[in-house]
């Protein structure tokens, strides 16, 4: 086995964690994906010889082009104040990492101020800053759930059903659904857009469905026996489903902070 070989099978190892830092980082599937395609570049560009830890290494790097894309986002939502307004953003660049980096997947201070170009102090309290704003936005975001539950029955009720007009009166003209790599069968879309295409996917598919809160937001799981299979996030604007996301990799699955909610 040469070199670039030895460096894509570490890769691919260690891709699962990248993608799941890179999608709490940003968010996005298509952009968490871009983020590791990027750290692959990088790996295969850099000369590894005196990196003892390659799965540190990536992750600090997955990390890096996280913030500057992070960073890039909201320079173009400044710019746009429509934007701004309909998509805000409680944490800053920074703060983001450093919660995510520390809170969820353990990372120690040290590691992380470097890449957030703090000290380790400083980097703790960004990290404590973000922790009483997400906590904060939780406690904003119950007021929401009834109303959140009523859009998400009735596009269950519609998709058990197979009433193709009800769902369409529930998503968003222009909504997306997004599939992740473990859910998508080889050869199959990973993404689906309009109401009409969304609505197919889903009219009279919905059967073994079940609510339930994940991360303090109403979604949608598959859970046979009791074993988490499915997550589907729910995006709802306006009082129709905007975005949908399809989770069934293992690893993002085993971040949700789930809650059964009684049908």
């Amino acid at each position: 086995m040469n070199k670039h070989e030895w460096l894509a099978e570490q890769f691919e190892a260690n891709r699962t964690h990248l993608q799941a830092v890179a999608y709490r980082m940003l968010g996005r599937l298509d952009e968490a994906d871009d983020a590791v395609q990027e750290s692959w570049l990088r790996l295969s560009r850099s000369d590894t010889s005196g990196i003892e830890n390659l799965g540190g290494w990536l992750s600090t790097v997955v990390a890096r082009i996280c913030l500057d894309m992070l960073r890039s986002r909201n320079s173009r939502r400044e710019e746009s104040l429509e934007a701004s307004e309909s998509e805000p953003d409680t944490l800053n660049p920074a703060e983001r990492l450093a919660f995510v980096l520390h809170d969820i997947f353990a990372m120690p201070f040290d590691e992380i101020a470097p890449i957030v170009e703090r000290t380790e102090t400083a980097t703790r309290q960004l990290a404590s800053r973000a922790r009483r704003r997400v906590r904060g936005g939780a406690m904003v975001k119950d007021a929401d759930l009834p109303f959140q539950r009523n859009v998400v029955d009735a596009f269950l009720a519609a998709s058990r059903a197979g009433d193709f007009n009800a769902l369409l009166t529930v998503l968003d003209p222009e909504i997306v659904f997004r599939i992740d790599g473990a859910t998508s069968p080889k050869g199959v879309s990973r993404e689906v857009r309009g109401a009409p295409a969304v609505a197919r996917q889903f009219s009279g598919r919905a059967q073994g469905f079940r609510t339930a809160l994940a991360n303090g937001a109403v979604a949608l799981i598959v859970a046979p026996r009791g074993h988490l299979f499915l997550v589907l996030n729910l995006t709802i604007r306006n009082g129709k489903i905007a975005e949908i996301e399809a989770v069934a990799d293992p690893t993002r699955l085993r971040q949700f902070d789930l809650a059964v909610l009684d049908d």
